[in-house]
């Protein structure tokens, strides 16, 4: 009588299971890696923080000039400010002095980098890639805005740090614990932050780099002179104007607020409701649009 040879099965071996879909953490990923390996946008990021120190150091020179000829007596004494207007006072404002052309720089390279997928026709491998739309454009201008804060952050940081010696030299020198200076440095970032989710929802919206440029421009820097000139013509106008973006995000780096003006919490409030309202109506539109 043969034994009969009994063998147990074996365990079931269960392939393994690939990793989830996709993550709004892994879009953010793919778009940084975009941003951050073209060596067109690196560099012109390293030439915006370097310009926007250089212009606060031209300034810091132009205030200790002015301190010094004040000192001197070589200015009439109707010059003389000893307030608001003073070398002592503007100084504080040296750390953002070059706001001016970085919310140029990064208002145009936030469009660049989303309307120019439109213009070559990478934005319909992205929403392929990413088929919700919304979390794709999110991701865009995530990191852009990021780009944007840390770009404004730390030339601010570094102006107010080389530019101490300089102002130092007619005791015009000042800490990072005077009132309104570190959220003026702060701030920085964040209005260039949010001039990067107001252009990006530009370029989204006009899908034209053109376009989106020139419109970006004239909301942060034309339609501000425009409001001005018309303000002889009534009063709302001028309770009107500072509520634009350009003038609201001014108000947040200024670290002296005159009567009547947008303190530096109410400017941000301002600022953020503008690029909020920009960025839900691109949202939409895309969503309604085809790609």
């Amino acid at each position: 009588m043969s034994a009969q040879t009994t063998t147990s099965p074996s365990p079931t071996r269960h392939a393994p299971r690939p990793s989830s879909g996709i993550t709004f953490s892994r879009v953010l990923r793919s778009e940084w890696i975009k941003v951050t390996t073209v060596r067109s946008t690196v560099i012109l990021i390293a030439s915006t923080v370097l310009v926007m120190v250089g212009l606060a150091l031209l300034g810091a020179w132009g205030y200790a000039q002015l301190a010094q000829s004040i000192n001197d007596g070589s200015l009439p004494a109707d010059l003389q400010a000893q307030g608001p207007g003073s070398p002592a006072v503007d100084a504080l404002t040296t750390p953002s002095s070059g706001l001016i052309f970085g919310q140029l720089l990064i208002a145009s390279l936030a469009v660049v980098l989303i309307a120019s997928e439109w213009a070559t026709g990478m934005i319909r491998s992205t929403m392929v890639a990413v088929p919700g739309r919304t979390p794709a454009l999110l991701a865009k201008t995530v990191v852009v805005a990021a780009v944007a804060f840390l770009v404004g952050l730390l030339s601010a940081l570094v102006s107010y740090l080389i530019a101490q010696p300089i102002l130092g030299s007619q005791d015009l020198d000042f800490a990072l614990t005077e009132d309104g200076v570190l959220a003026s440095i702060i701030n920085t970032g964040t209005f260039l932050a949010l001039v990067a989710v107001i252009s990006m929802s530009l370029g989204i919206l006009l899908r034209n780099t053109a376009g989106g440029v020139v419109t970006a421009v004239g909301i942060f820097f034309v339609l501000p002179v425009i409001m001005q000139l018309l303000s002889g013509l009534a009063d709302w106008v001028t309770d009107a104007a500072r509520f634009l973006p350009g003038e609201a995000g001014n108000k947040m780096v200024a670290v002296t607020a005159s009567e009547g003006a947008l303190t530096q919490l109410q400017g941000g409030l301002v600022m953020g409701a503008w690029a909020l309202a920009f960025l839900a109506a691109a949202l939409i539109v895309t969503k309604k649009r085809d790609v």
